[in-house]
């Protein structure tokens, strides 16, 4: 508003967020063409029609990991809930085979009982079971090793013992299984990914006399990503020379940063760039191809081993054409204060305007002249304040 009025001069107007973008001025992102990635890194890919869903069960841990938290929680639940009516009717079966629930056979005593030589009285294979439910409780308390001490085995029945070896084995199975998948869900590389940020757009501008395609990237946290790299891709719909279609056709693009090569020291935010030459696949790109009907889509990935779990995690986003701003540039967020480095992340995603010719990088290398007519600012136009110095005192001659 500030800009049309002319109050702010145009290039030095921030762009604006997505988020601050009112819902009725959306109508034109429906008629875009779908991601391939989304915007927090998730692929939008379905799988349909796969007829082999037995190769899931043949690797039931890592099944289980990438299932929704409350279908975990329900197995996780439920293999405890069934294994313990399992065992707990198990015991209530040797129990009944035994004789431990005729009320008669468990009064029984011998006459001659506390007379030395006397045989025994009747001795239950698990003592104090007298129904299900105190099967059940037993198995319970054997499986997760409470012991009340109201019911133990006894050596009367040896297939009681053989069950209480079995269930303390299936037991274990269960908790080293169960607890090894929650484990690796709450520490899942892609948590970690989550303080790893993109800029919402991208931009093209000149770049040492280039056009170059740059965005940003930061890390939120002090812990570093160790070994990082970043990688871009183009994806687009292409037709070979024979015709044939490939609908997602995933084309490497060569990337520039400010330490050289793929890899980078991402301690503070790094603007990422790659110089549009003639091997780019954005050779051809121009301001008039940046909407939302251009079937354009440059995806980044961020590697790294998390320096705190020694976890590789990867961070993922992507930008349509009508989210690459032409002409504009990343504005300084890094200053230096009271002796160390400052980064302001309110100004993160936030560009100005700059001179940038509205040709493509081949109509660029092609005529050298356009660059002749670009208003470029000249070096060292900063003012600086001349301040005169007035001496303190002076120093004379006496006369003689």
């Amino acid at each position: 508003m500030l800009s049309r009025k002319g109050i702010i001069p145009e290039e030095y107007v921030l762009t604006r967020l997505a988020e601050d973008v009112p819902d009725h001025a959306r109508y034109r992102a429906r008629e875009r063409r779908a991601r391939f990635v989304g915007k927090n890194g998730a692929c939008n890919v379905a799988h349909k029609n796969i007829r082999e869903q037995g190769r899931f069960l043949q690797d039931v841990f890592t099944t289980l990991v990438d299932l929704k938290w409350h279908h975990t929680l329900l197995i996780f639940t439920m293999s405890f809930l069934c294994s313990w009516l399992l065992f707990g009717m198990v015991w209530w079966l040797i129990a009944f085979a035994h004789g431990d629930l005729d009320h008669s056979t468990r009064l029984q005593r011998d006459p001659r009982e506390g007379v030395e030589g006397a045989p025994a009285s009747f001795v239950p294979c698990v003592t104090s079971i007298h129904s299900f439910t105190s099967a059940f409780l037993f198995s319970i308390e054997v499986q997760v090793t409470i012991g009340f001490g109201g019911r133990m085995v006894t050596e009367e029945c040896p297939a009681a013992i053989l069950v209480l070896i079995v269930q303390n084995i299936v037991g274990l199975v269960i908790n080293a299984i169960m607890l090894g998948c929650i484990f690796m869900k709450t520490s899942q590389a892609h948590r970690r990914a989550e303080t790893l940020i993109f800029s919402k757009h991208a931009v093209i501008a000149l770049r040492e006399g280039k056009l170059c395609f740059m965005l940003r990237v930061g890390d939120l946290r002090k812990s570093m990503i160790i070994s990082a790299t970043i990688r871009m891709q183009v994806v687009k719909k292409t037709t070979s020379l024979e015709g044939e279609v490939v609908p997602l056709n995933q084309i490497d693009i060569q990337m520039e940063n400010p330490v050289g090569g793929n890899s980078i020291f991402l301690v503070s935010p790094l603007i990422i760039y790659h110089v549009i030459d003639k091997n780019s696949p954005l050779y051809d790109i121009s301001p008039v191809n940046l909407h939302h009907h251009e079937d354009l889509e440059i995806i980044v990935i961020l590697e790294g081993v998390v320096e705190t779990t020694g976890i590789t995690t990867q961070a993922r986003t992507s930008y349509l054409a009508d989210e690459i701003l032409w002409g504009q540039r990343f504005v300084p967020i890094v200053a230096e204060e009271d002796g160390r480095y400052s980064v302001d992340y309110s100004k993160f995603g936030n560009t100005v305007k700059v001179p940038t010719p509205s040709c493509t990088a081949r109509q660029l290398e092609e005529d050298k002249s356009i660059m002749d007519t670009m208003p470029f600012s000249p070096k060292g136009t900063i003012r600086k304040r001349s301040v005169k110095l007035k001496p303190k005192f002076t120093i004379s001659d006496e006369p003689s």
